[in-house]
């Protein structure tokens, strides 16, 4: 599986952004698989942003992004989005789309693939 995430750029706070994480495999999905969306900002550890179980389509978020950030898939093109609305400086990071096979998951060491990561900054 490879992941390619883009979307990423400059705004303002109290903008928005759509990150799209485009899968590329051979054959299809498994429903039991977990697309996440993860963060890393300058110093600290990567953090959890949201999942969803590519399958059923239940999701899972952050508290600090819960109401603020949508996850959703198109199973036809293969392709994850993490809708971003009210942003906060503090959003600000690198972002990662990964693939469990397991599952939705919190934790980055449960992914086995991740994209290469795309900028969001936030301005104040």
């Amino acid at each position: 599986v490879q992941l390619q995430a883009s979307g990423g750029g400059l705004v303002q706070a109290g903008g928005s952004l759509r990150l799209s994480c485009a899968a590329a495999v051979s054959g299809r999905i498994f429903s039991s698989t977990g697309m996440g969306w993860f963060r890393q900002a300058p110093g600290k550890e990567r953090e959890f942003v949201a999942a969803i179980m590519w399958g059923a389509g239940w999701s899972a978020y952050a508290d600090s992004v819960k109401g603020r950030f949508t996850i959703s898939r198109d199973s036809a093109k293969n392709t994850v989005w993490l809708q971003m609305n009210s942003l906060k400086p503090e959003d600000t990071a690198v972002y990662y789309c990964a693939a469990n096979r397991q599952g939705v998951a919190r934790q980055s060491q449960d992914y086995d693939y991740w994209g290469q990561g795309t900028q969001v900054t936030v301005s104040s």
